[in-house]
């Protein structure tokens, strides 16, 4: 009998409680949401936060693989901009007379998946901490965004591009099923690709990894390739929703993003989580936000219960019977 509250204690406590919280906390939300506005669960509302969960999703599905890997990716708003930079200059807009249609979409996306193989270079090659190389293609980005664009903002005026905001399917915008195609994407990757299983390896870890044949540095490389196709594929939907780039068009992207990894149940220690996860986080910080805003809420006040909800997420994520040291 004395071993039934240990039970009970390792079921709240392990793993699979970790793994269950942030559903129960997204549909806990939505319903005292709910209840405090009705409006909340107007279909009008509801496609409004698709849409805007549309970029966040994207990012964080990019930034779900380096953080399985035990990594981070410091690039997103940079790589998010220079895709976006690229998207509008290359496209009919109010800055030159380029009109390469949607070849300037591709360009984008090539854009982000070159700044992330050039990340992952400089992480394996160099032997520079991910933190501090991504944190310089950051400023990369956005530096080659702000020369490029003269320093102000270029309107989009391709108005087959612009539909990926303004045109619906299905009652939602075209935007909200690219980013759940990005989802699935990245779903197949990670649980049906051999580079899905090597990533979740080295994060769970990386010298077992290597004793087990897996070539860390070339699934290194690939990851960060991989997180800025989708940062490049965000870039084109944030400039086709705003109808404009300039260089701070990710400004505030990278918090969003890692928030809903996090959040969502994926360990920045690496190993455990997954893009399934990152979707519940997605939804919960987007939820939290549309809720906040029609309660009226002080946007002061919605960037503290970001911080504290950050907070908390790491806290319940961390499995402190393996976690002996912290720096």
């Amino acid at each position: 009998m004395s071993l039934i509250p240990g039970r009970i204690a390792a079921l709240f406590g392990g793993r699979r409680w970790r793994s269950l919280a942030p559903l129960a906390v997204l549909i806990v939300l939505c319903v005292l949401i709910a209840i405090a506005n009705p409006n909340f669960i107007e279909v009008r509302n509801l496609v409004r936060l698709a849409n805007s969960a549309a970029v966040p999703l994207t990012l964080a599905m990019g930034l779900t693989f380096i953080i399985l890997m035990g990594s981070i990716d410091l690039s997103v708003e940079g790589t998010l901009s220079v895709s976006a930079m690229v998207l509008v200059l290359l496209a009919v807009n109010d800055g030159n007379g380029n009109d390469y249609g949607w070849w300037a979409v591709l360009a984008a996306i090539v854009a982000g998946t070159a700044m992330g193989f050039v990340s992952g270079l400089v992480q394996t090659m160099l032997r520079i901490p991910s933190f501090m190389g991504t944190l310089g293609m950051w400023f990369i980005g956005l530096g080659l965004s702000v020369y490029m664009l003269g320093g102000s903002a270029i309107k989009l005026n391709d108005a087959s591009i612009r539909d990926l905001a303004l045109h619906r399917f299905l009652g939602l915008p075209v935007a909200v099923w690219v980013a759940f195609g990005a989802f699935l994407l990245a779903a197949i990757i990670q649980y049906h690709t051999k580079l899905g299983r090597h990533i979740l390896a080295i994060g769970g870890d990386e010298d077992v990894a290597k004793l087990s044949g897996v070539n860390v540095v070339r699934v290194r490389i690939t990851a960060f390739a991989l997180a800025g196709f989708f940062f490049g594929i965000a870039g084109v939907l944030a400039a086709a929703q705003l109808g404009q780039s300039h260089a701070v068009i990710g400004d505030g992207r990278l918090f969003a993003a890692v928030t809903a990894v996090v959040v969502g149940g994926t360990a920045l220690t690496g190993g455990e989580g997954g893009v399934v996860n990152t979707l519940i986080g997605v939804l919960i910080v987007t939820v939290l936000a549309n809720g906040m805003i029609l309660l009226g809420i002080s946007p002061y006040i919605q960037q503290t219960v970001q911080g504290l909800m950050i907070i908390a997420a790491v806290a319940l994520s961390l499995d402190r019977v393996r976690l002996r040291i912290v720096k």
